[in-house]
């Protein structure tokens, strides 16, 4: 089933998330709609917060990308409970988009290699170490799970310059391909 996307402006993308076990109601249907839902958005990361859950769990998928290179070839994984464990590295700009935040994308500096801990779907524990655009799109759903929105990372100067771009999404006023959820008002 195809979720509809939090938007910009809904408190759930502002909550702390919780861990959760394997006995989370119906966890396997939830990580199956969640990348039902990432696919159905055209996104290759999907956090639980987007879909209105605060719950540290999210998707990623960018074999899609795996044709231009070759580090996302098979890189279909879930991560539950992550935690980045250590940042290292130059930081880098790179421009990201999020599909909370449609119609909106912006250049971020974001360190270039991370270890992280996480559980998969069968709640078997990993450590992996990642550098370049796969530890970038983690550190991206990495932020929603603590409340943190790429638009958090620009400087002030952007900050002002879309200010009103993000109070139309938190607003309904966008034109999308996918259901949302916007704030109540």
């Amino acid at each position: 089933m195809i979720l509809p996307i939090t938007a910009y402006g809904h408190p759930t993308l502002r909550r702390e998330t919780e861990e959760i076990d394997e006995n989370y109601p119906n966890l396997n249907e939830l990580i199956e709609n969640m990348f039902q839902t990432m696919y159905h958005s055209d996104g290759v990361g999907l956090a639980a917060p987007q879909v209105n859950l605060s719950i540290r769990l999210f998707v990623m998928d960018a074999s899609p990308l795996g044709d231009e290179m070759e580090e996302f070839k098979d890189f279909k994984k879930v991560f539950i409970n992550p935690y980045i464990t250590e940042t290292s590295g130059n930081e880098w700009s790179f421009n990201e988009g999020c599909l909370s935040i449609p119609g909106i994308r912006e250049d971020v500096k974001r360190p270039d290699k991370i270890v992280m801990e996480y559980y998969d779907e069968n709640f078997e524990f990993h450590e992996i170490t990642l550098e370049g655009i796969p530890a970038r799109i983690i550190q991206h759903e990495y932020d929603h799970l603590e409340g943190i929105l790429f638009t958090d990372l620009l400087p002030p100067i952007k900050k002002r310059l879309i200010k009103s771009k993000l109070a139309n999404i938190s607003k309904g006023k966008i034109n999308v391909d996918y259901r949302m959820i916007f704030p109540k008002k």
